[in-house]
């Protein structure tokens, strides 16, 4: 018989948790696992109600090598602010130098443990190995990213010769869980930034960008995510932002737990870094921080900021918007799509009604026929590829406007090997590209007009069949053939000086850091972009069914339910509105999906196809 296995998780027999009136749960991991023989691996913890909470229960007297690994493991996933719990299974100076927030690693399963040896009665070392299937990681800025290989890391005790109790003395940075207690235990929410170096339209207004962050659900996330803002936008997304924080501004020291009053009103004390701001600044930080906080419970209605033993300023969630906007404020006024005759029209957002009304301007009125549309964010202008996917056409949706020559021309020698649809960023400008494999490229038209830019996308392996860029301006995503795979990447739009020719007519765009948002999946055949971080996407695993499923674009799955199922979608749009439905194309025509209802028919499937919202 080898060493004792260990692994953290479900079913085991004699885990112990006690429901408390208050609603806590206490896991009393050092009596969960026999002291001796083979032990079957688990799975990790069921997922639980997340309005409960779990505390795990300290080392009992005596315990052995097995139940202190045990109740180790358990401890890290319990809602202990500061792990104090997990830290008296550690010798004193183990815990002084073990850092817990320097990441977390999430494994498909618990993680296992195995002994180096059966321990012995005059044993006073010990090592076992954790072992286990990487799913993600979670890096201190609290950023998620998709992980995969086996995880193998050793855990080494020793026994106390006063005392006689076995104590951890050597453990691995960071914390350890299975994805069932990950789930449980962590929560994503974004915190906001503006962009930089983008002009939306000509607004004197910033533009918010998202940038997701996980945190833990129950160990003061307010406080956390206050102090996450502060601290700086992650590293992927901090070339492209900037923060109305001076430099060094943290929270006052000796502040505690910030909790809303009854009004929803949030009080922040600033260091004194913050305490010459101005008005205008000051409130571009308000906003920053009521983006950040709408989504938490208790709501925040309104923030004050103050420094140096004074108000800065103080902001309300409707003030917010009148400071700064973001992609999720944007209400659509159209819904469009081609008709039976390949011409656009339009219907109210969020209109069942089938009968459409002509486009106004060339591409809803003229002689072109169309196969693909995109309409710009100020719905002023509008952009369509020929039904032969040769042609880029753009026209100014106004009664009377002309149609012109065509901005882009593809020499693909087939309709797949040609244009893709359209996407329109937030400063006006054009994105498509051109799959034709003697010459494939992404291009921008800023303004939609003028001579094509290439857009440099480094790394890029494959050739781009989608493109949709984010309300923000500063990310893409894109439907990348590489090989028989289809993959959904995210990229980050930065922006440079005119470009290496000198003409000072064009910058310098490069599409940089792809990383893909959906890696479970192999074939991507739709998506758009569902909100503020988040996208809806249609495609399937490997020997899977076709599933649609909403991603964030770290490649974490959201918290929320996924869209009713639908056969045969060819391509969907969603706006960042949330009162705007979800909306797709499929074998039974353009279908609509409210909020908390099914699919509804919008249009036969021979009266309409492409359906997109403004973007």
């Amino acid at each position: 018989m080898g060493g004792e296995r260990v692994r953290r998780g479900r079913g085991t027999p004699a885990r112990a948790a006690v429901y408390a009136a208050c609603g806590a749960v206490l896991l009393a991991g050092c009596a969960s696992m026999p002291d001796s023989g083979d032990l079957r691996g688990v799975e990790s913890t069921p997922r639980q109600d997340s309005q409960v909470r779990v505390y795990a229960m300290p080392p009992s007297d005596d315990a052995t090598p097995t139940q202190i690994v045990q109740g180790f493991l358990e401890a890290l996933t319990s809602d202990d602010a500061d792990y104090k719990t997990a830290r008296q299974y550690l010798t004193p100076e183990a815990s002084k130098y073990w850092r817990p927030e320097q990441s977390t690693t999430v494994l498909s399963d618990g993680p296992g443990a195995r002994a180096d040896r059966e321990p012995r009665e005059d044993s006073t070392a010990l090592t076992y190995t954790l072992t286990g299937t990487k799913f993600a990681t979670v890096d201190a800025q609290q950023a998620y990213a998709p992980s995969s290989g086996q995880y193998s890391e050793l855990v080494r005790l020793v026994k106390d010769d006063k005392s006689g109790q076995w104590r951890i003395d050597a453990v691995p940075q960071g914390v350890v869980m299975g994805k069932s207690d990950f789930q449980r235990n962590y929560t994503s929410f974004n915190k906001y930034y503006f962009a930089a170096n983008v002009d939306v339209n000509g607004a004197s207004l910033p533009m918010a960008v998202a940038d997701p962050v996980y945190v833990r659900r129950h160990v003061d996330p307010t406080t956390r995510m206050v102090r996450s803002l502060l601290t700086g936008p992650t590293n992927w997304l901090d070339p492209v932002v900037r923060s109305s924080f001076p430099t060094g501004t943290q929270l006052r020291k000796g502040t505690g737990p910030l909790t809303p009053d009854d009004r929803g009103k949030l009080t922040v004390p600033l260091n004194d870094r913050a305490a010459d701001i101005g008005t205008g600044r000051c409130e571009e930080m308000a906003a920053q921080l009521l983006f950040t906080l709408r989504d938490l419970s208790p709501a925040v209605e309104e923030v004050e900021l103050r420094a140096d033993g004074g108000q800065l300023c103080s902001l309300t969630q409707d003030g917010a918007e009148t400071v700064a906007t973001r992609g999720a404020l944007n209400q659509p006024d159209h819904l469009y799509y081609l008709d039976g005759k390949d011409k656009l029209v339009r219907v109210a957002a969020g209109s069942r009604s089938p009968d459409a009304e002509p486009a106004p301007g060339a591409l809803g009125q003229g002689g072109q026929r169309l196969r693909s549309v995109a309409v710009a964010r100020d719905e002023r202008t509008a952009a369509g590829v020929g039904l032969n996917g040769q042609d880029l056409f753009v026209s100014a949706l106004a009664q009377g406007a002309t149609l012109g020559e065509p901005v882009l021309r593809s020499q693909g020698k087939t309709e797949q090997d040609r244009l893709t649809p359209p996407s329109w960023d937030a400063q006006g400008g054009l994105w498509i590209a051109d799959r034709n494999p003697a010459r494939p490229g992404l291009y921008l038209l800023e303004e939609g007009a003028g001579q094509p830019l290439q857009v440099r996308t480094p790394g890029l392996e494959g050739r781009i069949q989608s493109v949709r860029v984010a309300a923000d301006g500063v990310r893409i995503a894109l439907v990348v053939e590489n090989g028989d795979q289809r993959s959904l990447l995210v990229g980050r739009i930065e922006r440079s000086g005119p470009d290496e020719a000198g003409s000072g007519e064009h910058p310098t765009v490069t599409v940089v850091e792809l990383r893909s948002a959906t890696p479970e999946l192999e074939q991507v055949t739709a998506m758009s972009w569902a909100g503020d971080s988040r996208l809806v996407v249609v495609g399937r695993e490997h020997e899977g069914v076709e599933q649609m499923k909403y991603v964030e674009v770290d490649g974490s799955t959201p918290d929320v339910p996924p869209p009713a199922a639908l056969t045969g979608v060819k391509a969907l749009t969603a706006a960042g509105d949330d009162n705007a439905p979800l909306v797709a194309f499929s074998v039974d025509g353009i279908v609509r999906l409210p909020s908390g209802a099914q699919w509804q028919k919008v249009a036969d499937v021979t009266e309409g196809k492409a359906p997109v919202y403004p973007g």
